[in-house]
């Protein structure tokens, strides 16, 4: 890139939040936008997890855009490989690959209150945009814990989002540290060609079964020749999740019969009672993500593996110890350990109005954002999948999609206020949303169920998950409320200027009649 390029928009990241916005800038007529990607291919966290048996445990016709609809893949729930290639295909068929910049991993961006740009430095030169789509996502950066001794380890160590295939398994004895979607994929892999497996489970997950099958030649047929059929799929599998929520939401006391048909698919597989009572889960289901796996249990109770219910806690050379005291010996160490959900490592480097990072802000007043999307003190700043815009039971791409209708409407606003122009999200309607969803989330099995999990930050608060259906959060999001927003021009164009330069109301910017900046926040909007 040039050292002075300008662009309307800079686009972090090219997973299915980076490559969707790309998609709906250039339906939107915007095409003066680049999309800056650290790796050199597509697919954000479909191209970093390729570990043994990585999949998706959402079916692959909701696991994809709705404008990009694939009559053609081969299984009820995809591989990491066909939603690699699916990623793949949406670059080509929207032709999007002149719009991304390989090799070009953002080391900061900051707010420039007189131009109202983002000034953006990354590692293949630097660049300002007028708005910044963050879309890196929240499992883009592994997280392994602080063990002491481990750098005394002789052996292999690597993150399951970092998989060392050169570094062949077969006849070793492997360490598999954590039990979350990523190991109950990763044990029946590599359990057939190791030597031993230790577990070590420092809490156990609810598993239900993976109704997995291969896609048929005849359905892929139906599904090219009758395009709707696709789209009446992708409803009925919408439709069956989203009457889940309100268990989840609302009455989780209701999960009850869901945890006992988990533990009758745990006991048909895992017959040694003192193994099933360590498999065995002392929370509501449902508070963390439940697992789906029709091959961990089975692989779990073979004689080369061993389950300990104790979190790693030291490493002595060769040997691992655990919380409890027991011990294992391993050549291999993997860490299945999560990433850094609560901590985006990107909040650390976007520097916004009033000189801070992001990371600062949230620190002072908790990680949020208005709508998932927009935060206080960083004009023109958007993310997709940002604070509280998760979801624990359905599929991701619905919430970004929903995201993608609020960036669209959040660009046409800024063409209709017209010139130099930056929106910034009042704290009023911020701390107002924010307040919504956390008194809805009180009630929620994530807060309720009795369980610590990675929904949480480190105060406890639940800054992940959104407590509602997608259609709300779809409503909720369908258009931007300049009522919720500072409208600001650059200070010479106002002849004041205020930290964020000079800035106008709401109400006199193309929102008239609508309600004031603290007020402006609707709850009948996320309110069931």
């Amino acid at each position: 890139m040039t050292e002075h390029e300008h662009v309307r928009v800079a686009v972090i990241g090219s997973g299915f939040g980076g490559l969707g916005a790309a998609v709906r800038l250039r339906r939107e007529g915007v095409t003066d936008f680049v999309v800056l990607e650290r790796a050199d291919s597509v697919g954000g966290t479909w191209r970093d997890n390729d570990y043994p048996g990585c999949a998706c445990d959402v079916p692959s016709h909701l696991y994809s855009f709705s404008f990009a609809p694939n009559p053609d893949w081969p299984r009820a729930f995809s591989g990491q490989e066909h939603i690699r290639a699916y990623l793949e295909h949406v670059t080509d068929v929207f032709g999007l690959r002149p719009h991304i910049r390989f090799g070009a991993e953002v080391r900061r961006m900051a707010w420039d209150t007189g131009k109202l740009r983002w000034d953006i430095e990354t590692a293949g030169g630097s660049l300002s945009a007028d708005v910044v789509v963050s879309a890196t996502g929240p499992l883009s950066d592994p997280k392994i814990p602080d063990i002491p001794g481990l750098d005394t380890f002789p052996g292999k160590v690597f993150h399951s989002a970092r998989w060392d295939h050169d570094h062949d398994l077969t006849g070793r004895r492997v360490a598999m540290v954590g039990t979350g979607a990523s190991a109950i994929q990763i044990v029946p892999s590599i359990q057939p060609r190791v030597s031993r497996l230790t577990l070590f489970q420092r809490t156990p997950a609810w598993v239900m079964p993976r109704m997995d099958r291969p896609i048929s030649g005849v359905e892929r047929r139906l599904h090219r020749a009758l395009p709707f059929t696709t789209r009446l799929r992708r409803g009925l599998l919408w439709g069956i999740r989203e009457l889940q929520v309100q268990a989840f939401t609302k009455r989780p006391e209701e999960l009850g019969l869901v945890e006992r048909l988990a533990k009758r698919n745990m006991a048909r597989a895992v017959k040694d009672p003192a193994l099933r009572a360590k498999l065995t889960p002392d929370y509501r289901i449902g508070c963390k993500r439940i697992l789906l796996s029709s091959e961990y249990y089975p692989a779990l109770a073979r004689p080369n593996v061993d389950v300990v219910a104790s979190g790693l806690a030291e490493v002595r050379g060769s040997t691992l110890v655990a919380a409890d005291g027991s011990e294992a010996e391993a050549d291999t160490i993997v860490f299945g350990t999560g990433f850094h959900v609560t901590d985006m490592p990107i909040a650390e480097r976007v520097v916004g109005a009033e000189g801070i990072t992001l990371a600062e802000a949230w620190r002072k007043d908790g990680m949020q954002a208005l709508r998932g999307t927009t935060a206080t003190g960083f004009p023109n700043w958007l993310t997709i999948i940002g604070p509280n815009s998760g979801l624990g039971n359905s599929s991701m791409i619905l919430i970004i999609e929903s995201q993608l209708n609020y960036l669209a409407d959040f660009v046409r606003q800024l063409d209709v206020l017209g010139g130099r122009v930056a929106l910034d999200a009042r704290p009023g309607a911020v701390t107002a949303w924010n307040h919504t969803v956390q008194e809805r989330m009180k009630r929620t099995v994530w807060n309720t169920g009795g369980c610590t999990s990675w929904y949480l930050d480190a105060n406890g608060r639940n800054t992940t998950i959104w407590p509602g259906t997608t259609t709300e959060f779809r409503r909720a999001t369908r258009r931007v409320d300049l009522a919720e927003y500072q409208v600001v021009r650059p200070p010479a164009a106002k002849g004041t200027a205020g930290s964020a330069g000079g800035a106008e109301s709401a109400g006199t910017a193309e929102s008239s009649g609508k309600q004031t900046a603290a007020d402006s926040h609707d709850p009948s909007e996320v309110t069931a």
